[in-house]
């Protein structure tokens, strides 16, 4: 049989967060080279059109066939609306499979929908644990692995953490990373020196980006933060493109009263990549940012006392650290820096030899989004 001639019902894609795009997008084309009937539903769970509408122009994803618009507002609020508009669409369009993407409340709420309407449902990026329940976005990830029909993990650590809870073996498979397909793929648009132009930024710069609720939502934290941040920027310029989530806390305790913190809003992705891959070193609480800095060959130091990407610690450049270890390690960066540009003339080609030299995990190599789309053909044509 033909494989267009089995797709019966769309295959659904829900998209909630900016990392759920860069994830989507090489999934969506290799499933449309295999001629796989499809729908996008964005929920609107980012709804700033910098964190969500810029994603889809730049990664070339389809226009998404609905909006949910559900915005933000507290867990259990945001969930429940975006359960209430998941369910509606999941109804009226039948799909033969729900894929889901990474951690956030969209993915928990389309597999708890899509299980109860007795619909398949595919979670790219299973088995990434962190193992610290007090972190939303672990919950949902055990709870949509659980729910799951289809696992398509990124790192052979995820194999395990699977069969550890009960997963049945032949639900799981290794496919590796998407966002690292995507990465790949527009390598030659991260464009460093247009970024600094644009952005008026220095040619040498420490990148940050925070978003955690335990280092941003509690005032005293974020001011904490913000001098660690000032302590940095004593070393070197800082820049910071502000997530909507911690922009208040850490306004409000000065973060830009230092004459050495650029502070932008929140970029799209080419930019954003591009200021990243320039950087001396970066400092996030992301997850995903851990994985495309082990690509690029950029120090990262990961505020948090865990990760669920420990891939990321073991063959590539990220670094758990505290508050408290925060300006020491980036001192120790900056200096290693320095001495490697005793041979290395210019930062352009300091960037292209850091990402030339990056060690990369296993099957890390641009090509996850047809794996992942051969499981999925095979899954809805059984």
């Amino acid at each position: 049989m033909n494989r267009r001639e089995i797709v019966l019902a769309p295959i659904v894609h829900v998209l909630g967060a900016r990392p759920n795009f860069v994830k989507a997008a090489p999934v969506i084309r290799a499933l449309e080279a295999a001629g796989a009937e499809q729908a996008v539903v964005h929920t609107g769970q980012h709804y700033d059109a910098r964190m969500s509408e810029v994603f889809f122009a730049e990664l070339g994803l389809p226009e998404p066939d609905v909006n949910l618009g559900v915005g933000s507002g507290s867990h259990a609020a945001q969930t429940a609306a975006l359960m209430t508009g998941l369910e509606e669409e999941f109804t009226s369009r039948s799909p033969s499979v729900v894929i889901v993407y990474g951690d956030v409340n969209s993915t928990i709420a389309a597999a708890l929908v899509a299980a109860k309407l007795h619909i398949p449902v595919a979670h790219v990026e299973a088995g990434l644990r962190s193992f610290d329940m007090t972190m939303p976005e672990e919950v949902n990830r055990r709870l949509t692995d659980q729910l799951s029909d289809v696992c398509l993990v990124t790192s052979p650590e995820g194999i395990g953490h699977l069969a550890n809870e009960g997963v049945p073996v032949e639900r799981a498979h290794l496919v590796g990373n998407p966002m690292i397909d995507t990465l790949l793929a527009n390598l030659d648009a991260f464009d460093t020196g247009r970024v600094r132009a644009e952005h008026g930024l220095p040619d040498r710069y420490v990148l940050a980006t925070m978003h955690r609720p335990a280092n941003v939502d509690a005032p005293d934290t974020a001011a904490d933060l913000v001098r660690r941040l000032h302590g940095i920027a004593d070393l070197a310029d800082l820049v910071i493109p502000v997530h909507p989530r911690g922009r208040a806390n850490l306004l409000a305790a000065g973060l830009d009263d230092h004459d050495g913190v650029h502070v932008l809003e929140p970029l799209g992705y080419t930019d954003f990549i591009g200021a990243v891959r320039g950087a001396a070193a970066v400092i996030t609480d992301s997850g995903g940012l851990q994985e495309e800095t082990t690509i690029l060959g950029v120090p990262c130091l990961t505020v948090r006392p865990n990760t669920e990407r420990p891939i990321t610690v073991t063959h590539g450049t990220n670094r758990l650290v505290t508050f408290e270890e925060l300006v020491p390690q980036v001192r120790k960066v900056l200096e290693a820096e320095t001495d490697e540009k005793d041979t290395v003339a210019d930062a352009g080609h300091d960037a292209a030899a850091r990402y030339e030299n990056a060690r990369r995990p296993p099957l890390w190599d641009g090509a996850a989004g047809p794996r992942i789309a051969e499981v999925i053909m095979e899954f809805i044509g059984d």
